[in-house]
């Protein structure tokens, strides 16, 4: 995937709750692409200590959710 600048990133970073280190962080738009591309969400949907665990998946998203 090309890596694009973003105007917003510095605003987006200081919002951004994941941990993973990657090359598009606080790229939004790049980063819900390739986690939908990997059938994922991005960290911005999990409570923190969902997130922490990497499980990023549709079905931890509807089990975390569904109480």
């Amino acid at each position: 995937m090309e890596r694009k600048s973003c105007p917003n990133v510095k605003v987006n970073l200081e919002n951004c709750p994941c941990t993973y280190p990657c090359d598009i962080k606080g790229i939004c738009c790049q980063c819900l692409l390739n986690h939908r591309l990997h059938g994922e969400l991005p960290a911005c949907y999990f409570p923190p200590e969902v997130e922490r665990t990497y499980d990023r998946s549709i079905r931890r998203f509807i089990a975390v959710y569904r109480k």
